[in-house]
């Protein structure tokens, strides 16, 4: 059981909630002994963040600013005790991008906090966790990171 969890991708956009999400991840990451690919999306311009933008997700424009938030979050994930960290950025909405980095590192477990879950436009629409969790073929663990 102890290799079970070999590699996990856990979603950061940089904000404080989604860094909640990074430290359970890297914990997990701790007891296992596993990888942790913190991953990204962004956008290439603003018309592509125009189209898809949502309520419940950051606007990251450019690879950039996703690797100045990637490295932030792996620093905190190093600090709570993930032996091995590794990023990803991923150009698309936060679902493809978190979707192609699962399926790129043939992950075991994915990390995502609740922001957008439980509002109104997450229930009519679809959330970033509510959306991973339906197309993802890995377990996927919702972490209790906004109210």
């Amino acid at each position: 059981m102890a290799d079970y969890y070999k590699n996990i991708v856990v979603g950061s956009d940089g904000s404080k909630s989604s860094l909640l999400a990074v430290e359970r991840a890297a914990k997990i990451a701790a007891a296992f002994n596993s990888t942790l690919i913190i991953g990204t999306a962004y956008y290439r311009n603003e018309e592509e963040a125009a189209k898809t933008l949502r309520q419940d997700s950051v606007t990251i424009l450019g690879d950039d600013k996703a690797l100045q938030n990637l490295e932030a979050a792996a620093e905190y994930a190093r600090a709570a005790g993930a032996p091995d960290v590794q990023t990803a950025t991923r150009p698309g909405t936060p679902v493809e991008a978190l979707m192609a980095i699962v399926n790129d590192n043939k992950a075991d477990l994915l990390v995502v906090g609740n922001r957008g879950i439980n509002s109104l436009t997450g229930r009519l629409l679809g959330s970033v966790p509510a959306d991973v969790a339906r197309q993802s073929d890995c377990d996927v663990m919702i972490v209790h990171t906004v109210n």
